[in-house]
């Protein structure tokens, strides 16, 4: 049911597992729920049937959910083949079925409120269960197993049932991996505001692998609002944190960060004046070197990335593109989409740079599709870029490049991407 996609199956995509569930049980509720959840709809379009649910049917509904979710972790969990992939799976395997449970809780909260607090407490054991791991992505979200409009719904539905649980140590984990997804579909101001309370919460909670992850993750989310003296000061603080609790992931990361808004910073000065970029290229690199003997492949694939960027900027494209590449290929390996895209788009712009067009349209083509999937506003910054090189090639020569560059692309995301990529540049191109 697995083996053709990328993804969990969770989506409208095929093979998918609710259509799969729905021929094989004889519970009405049961059958309308993996049938409407089959179409990637919302799990409260099923509410005539459920409208008038009887507690037994609740018990039944309960069991046959908690035994499905806990058997799909338990089994990703033990992959041989690939356990950090494995354990994606499990990340979005819970936060699929706690989201389900939040829209019964949603559904049943008016009409019948008891069993609105039992969605409601079962919503929120699987959180708590997912936030009390040991392998909790406390640097990373959970991308890559979902699909269409599914990611931006299970994030909104969080938002909500979150503020009526008091703070707790489950609660600031759990807001921290919302602001990181909100921050990379591009809700900036959103993702500090979880990120703020996630702080507070962590602080209190004496928690300072996540107080030392929500400064990091603050100094990068105040980079995309372009605050950079602020994004400046939160990686400072995460790196004195970390250092004194120990917390070498954290160190990593800050470093890194500190070295990333360092380049931003330098970036507003509109001077490509070396000195104004060594420091942040100092901070990089130690965050790299430390992320290497960490064998921490996300903070790797993030400093190499933004080592990239910085030299764009200095006008260094042969170095870019080196540190570029080996973001991107980290970013594959430690399967954070988000990065990957970014690397990609910044690849492009460095071939862009030394007028490789054939190299920019293939890496800007990756970039743009990859950061669509996400949600990631930046999608339509590597599309303008993409526009601007079919306008110089023009559109047949543009369609013979991605011809050329088929077997590449189709290798990281799949035939399906590669047909899509015709249509999103159009998309953009009209609005």
């Amino acid at each position: 049911m697995y083996g053709t996609s990328n993804f969990s199956g969770f989506g409208a995509e095929k093979p998918n597992p609710w259509r799969v569930w729905a021929q094989k049980v004889s519970s009405p509720l049961l059958k309308e729920l993996f049938r409407t959840l089959s179409q990637q709809q919302s799990a409260r379009t099923f509410s005539q049937i459920a409208s008038n649910l009887e507690l037994r049917a609740w018990v039944e509904l309960a069991i046959v959910l908690k035994y499905v979710e806990q058997g799909l972790v338990n089994w990703y969990d033990k992959q041989p083949y690939d356990s950090k992939f494995g354990k994606e799976l499990s990340y979005s395997t819970m936060l699929t079925f706690a989201s389900i449970w939040g829209e019964l809780w949603q559904l049943f909260v008016k009409k019948q409120p008891p069993l609105a607090d039992g969605c409601f407490l079962m919503m929120l054991q699987t959180l708590r269960a997912f936030a009390q791991r040991e392998d909790f992505p406390l640097y990373s979200g959970v991308f890559a197993d979902f699909s269409g409009e599914y990611l931006q719904d299970t994030l909104d539905y969080f938002d909500e049932p979150l503020k009526q649980i008091e703070g707790t140590e489950e609660k600031a984990r759990i807001l921290t991996l919302l602001g990181y997804s909100q921050r990379t579909i591009g809700s900036y101001k959103k993702a500090v505001a979880f990120h703020e309370e996630a702080l507070a919460i962590s602080i209190e909670a004496n928690d300072y692998a996540c107080e030392i992850a929500n400064l990091n993750h603050l100094s990068r989310a105040n980079v995309n609002l372009k605050n950079y003296s602020e994004a400046i000061n939160y990686s400072q603080r995460a790196l004195i944190a970390a250092r004194q609790v120990g917390n070498k992931l954290g160190e990593a990361n800050a470093s890194v960060n500190l070295g990333y808004a360092k380049v931003f910073a330098a970036r507003q000065l509109e001077s490509i004046d070396t000195e104004n970029y060594g420091e942040a290229i100092r901070y990089l690199e130690q965050g790299v070197e430390l992320a290497k003997k960490l064998k921490d492949f996300q903070s790797q694939s993030f400093g190499y990335s933004s080592l990239g960027i910085a030299y764009v900027t200095l006008e260094q494209p042969t170095t870019a593109i080196a540190a570029l590449a080996k973001g991107a290929e980290l970013a594959q390996y430690s399967r954070d989409v988000y990065l990957q895209g970014l690397s990609f788009f910044y690849l492009a712009e460095a071939h862009y740079s030394i007028e490789d067009r054939a190299s920019a349209v293939v890496y800007g083509s990756l970039g743009m599709y990859l950061l669509n999937q996400i949600n990631s506003v930046e999608w339509r910054q590597v599309a303008g870029l993409l526009s601007i090189l079919q306008g110089q090639v023009g559109q047949d020569e543009f369609k013979q490049i991605l011809s050329q560059g088929r077997s590449q692309i189709i290798g990281l995301i799949s035939v399906d991407g590669y047909d899509y990529i015709p249509q999103l540049l159009e998309e953009y191109q009209q609005n």
